[in-house]
């Protein structure tokens, strides 16, 4: 399921780094938890959360049904 994930974050990547920011996939658990790290400009913004669920998380549930949830880990 990483690989999957891998290409789901590719396609929003532009749409991030247009912002100056960009997110890296850390780990895909067992119980379909995805864990990431937004860096760049998206570290310190502070609609980085709804960029975190709305965009990222949305999509990812929408192309992958294993995806439970998606988190952040701190920098």
């Amino acid at each position: 399921m990483r690989e999957k994930v891998e290409a789901v974050l590719n396609q929003i990547r532009p749409g991030l780094q247009m912002d100056g920011g960009d997110v890296e996939l850390i780990s895909v658990e067992d119980d379909g938890t995805v864990k990431v790290k937004l860096v760049g400009a998206c570290a310190g913004c502070p609609m980085s959360q709804m960029t975190l669920q709305m965009g990222i998380e949305n999509t990812l549930k929408e192309q992958i049904p294993e995806v439970r949830r998606v988190v952040a880990v701190p920098l």
